[in-house]
């Protein structure tokens, strides 16, 4: 009977991952539910993949990371190919760095909420999605294909950013000012537009 209760409570642990949080939101699929992250990122199969989506070249940094309370400096390999990134160089413009992965539920439903909110600033504000500890890259743009993501993809399969964005789950967004500096993280899907582009307000200063 332990036994069988131990397993029942594993399970409704699980599932809580995924459940809705206290403001309505769907609350973030955790580490512990995917799977080890194994995969090249960088192949022709994928860069053909990448490029029939319609996905932006991933953006030029700068040489020289930002001092203080910018992302942490780590180079990221763009999704399907392409130049590097070097998170701590994104500056010159607000934005919204959203980490992301094809194994995780809530994502599904918030990546066509971003693209409508990219869709909406135009260049205003800069987005870059992270494909973060994801063993499956070609699934990964295939997802970000049939969500009608436009803006980059980079990935951190080997979890780079892990500690210094302090993740726990997944999705997470990071908003970052024209600085460099980060200005505030959720760890909530947003599940509409007009939620989103009020954070992007609030965090920002940016209006659409």
């Amino acid at each position: 009977m332990r036994a069988v209760l131990v397993a029942l409570l594993g399970g409704v642990l699980v599932l809580s991952g995924c459940s809705g949080g206290e403001d309505g939101r769907e609350s973030p699929t955790f580490a512990a539910e995917r799977p080890a992250a194994d995969g090249d990122v960088d192949s022709p199969e994928l860069a053909a993949a990448r490029d029939a989506a319609g996905i932006e070249p991933c953006p030029d940094t700068t040489d020289d990371p930002v001092a203080g309370d910018g992302l942490p400096d780590v180079t990221l390999a763009c999704l399907g190919g392409g130049d590097d990134v070097r998170l701590a160089g994104l500056r010159g413009r607000p934005h919204v760095v959203n980490l992301w992965a094809s194994w995780c539920a809530p994502c599904r439903e918030e990546l066509p909420v971003l693209q409508a909110a990219h869709t909406a600033l135009g260049d205003r504000v800069g987005f870059l999605g992270v494909d973060y500890a994801d063993p499956d890259p070609a699934a990964a743009l295939e997802l970000a294909d049939r969500s009608g993501v436009t803006y980059p993809l980079v990935a951190d399969p080997d979890e780079d950013v892990r500690k210094e964005l302090g993740v726990i789950g997944l999705p997470q967004t990071v908003f970052v000012d024209a600085d460099g500096t980060v200005v505030a993280t959720e760890r909530t899907a947003y599940d509409s537009e007009q939620d989103l582009l009020a954070a992007i307000d609030e965090h920002l200063g940016v209006k659409p």
